[in-house]
C-alpha cells in the first residue's frame, strides 16, 4: 500500500475500471433531475440522464460534496496512517475544492495536517491526467509533498480542447461569462474551448465538420511538442471519439491513456456532442 493515498471527485471521468485498479478514493458530486437526486458515480451509465437533458425544458442543476462526503473518504484513510492529496475540480467552476478544504479544517488535530488540497485548475480529461500522474507518483512510494509537485508539474505539461456542438447550454447554464461575446446568433458556432480555472473559449468554427478537423490539427500539435499520452472523451459522440482514436492511434503509434465519457456534472453546461482530446508527456503518467 502506498503511503499516499489519491482522492479526488467525480469530474475526471477517467474510466471506472482504471480508477478501481488504480486504488484512487472519489467524492462524488451530485445531479438532481427529473424529480431526483443522484451521485454520480451511482449512475451506472450516463445515456437515461442525457435522454431528459435534450427533452427537458428545465436545466437541471449539480451540487458539490459536502464537508461529510470528504469526511467519510478522508477519516479512514486517515486512521490507516496515510497521508492523503486530494485533487478537484477547478475552484473556478466549482465549491468542490473548498468543501475539500473546510473537511481538512474540522479534522484539525485528528489528522488533518496529512490532507493536501490540490485544485487541478482543470476537469474532465485534463483533471484526469493531473490525478494519474499524482497516483503514478504515490504508487512509487514518493512522500506527500513529491507527489503534489509532481501533478503540479504534469498540470502544467498538460493540454486539453473540447469542441462543443452548441453554447445553448453554457448560455442556460450561466456558465459562459468568459465568451459572452459568443453569444446571440453566434449559439450557431461550433466553439472550442478549454480550462484554465473556468470554460475559456480557444475558437469558434462554423461546422462539426471543421470542429472535428481542428481537434486532429491539435492532435498533431500535442505530438510534435512531445506530449504522448493522449486522451479522448466525449458526450453521447463514440462513433466521431472512435474516430479520434484511430486518429491518434496512427499518429502516435500508440494506444491511448484513456478513452471515456463525461457525465452529467459537466455535461449539463456542456450538452451532448462534445468531442475532447488531450495530452500530457508519458513520463508523468509512469
Amino acid at each position: 500500500m502506498a503511503p499516499v493515498a489519491i482522492v479526488t471527485d467525480t469530474c475526471h471521468y477517467l474510466p471506472r475500471q482504471l480508477v478501481a485498479a488504480r486504488g484512487i478514493h472519489e467524492v462524488s458530486l451530485y445531479v438532481h433531475w427529473d424529480e431526483r437526486e443522484d451521485r454520480e458515480s451511482d449512475l451506472p451509465d450516463f445515456d437515461a440522464y442525457y435522454r431528459f437533458l435534450t427533452t427537458t425544458g428545465e436545466l437541471p442543476t449539480t451540487s458539490q460534496p459536502s464537508i461529510g462526503d470528504f469526511l467519510a473518504v478522508y477519516e479512514p484513510l486517515l486512521a490507516e496512517g496515510r497521508e492523503i492529496v486530494s485533487i478537484h475540480l477547478a475552484g473556478g467552476m466549482s465549491g468542490t475544492v473548498g468543501s475539500a478544504e473546510q473537511a481538512k479544517q474540522q479534522l484539525e488535530g485528528r489528522g488533518g495536517d496529512r490532507v493536501h488540497v490540490l485544485d487541478s485548475a482543470s476537469a474532465c480529461g485534463g483533471e484526469g491526467i493531473v490525478v494519474l500522474a499524482a497516483h503514478a507518483a504515490a504508487a512509487r512510494g514518493a512522500s506527500a509533498e513529491a507527489v503534489i509537485a509532481h501533478a503540479r508539474d504534469a498540470r502544467a505539461a498538460m493540454k486539453m480542447w473540447f469542441a462543443i456542438d452548441t453554447l445553448e447550454y453554457l448560455r442556460r447554464g450561466g456558465r459562459i461569462a468568459a465568451a459572452q461575446a459568443w453569444l446571440g446568433s453566434a449559439l450557431r458556432i461550433k466553439p472550442i474551448l478549454t480550462v484554465e480555472q473556468e470554460i475559456t473559449p480557444i475558437e469558434r468554427v462554423r461546422t462539426s465538420g471543421r470542429a472535428f478537423e481542428r481537434l486532429v490539427e491539435y492532435m498533431h500539435t500535442l505530438h510534435d511538442d512531445g506530449a504522448d499520452a493522449w486522451v479522448v472523451q466525449h458526450i453521447q459522440a463514440p462513433e466521431q471519439a472512435g474516430r479520434l482514436v484511430e486518429i491518434g492511434r496512427q499518429l502516435y503509434g500508440t494506444d491511448p491513456a484513456f478513452v471515456s465519457e463525461i457525465g452529467p456534472v459537466i455535461g449539463t453546461h456542456v450538452g451532448p456532442g462534445l468531442l475532447g482530446v488531450g495530452a500530457a508527456p508519458s513520463r508523468f503518467l509512469s
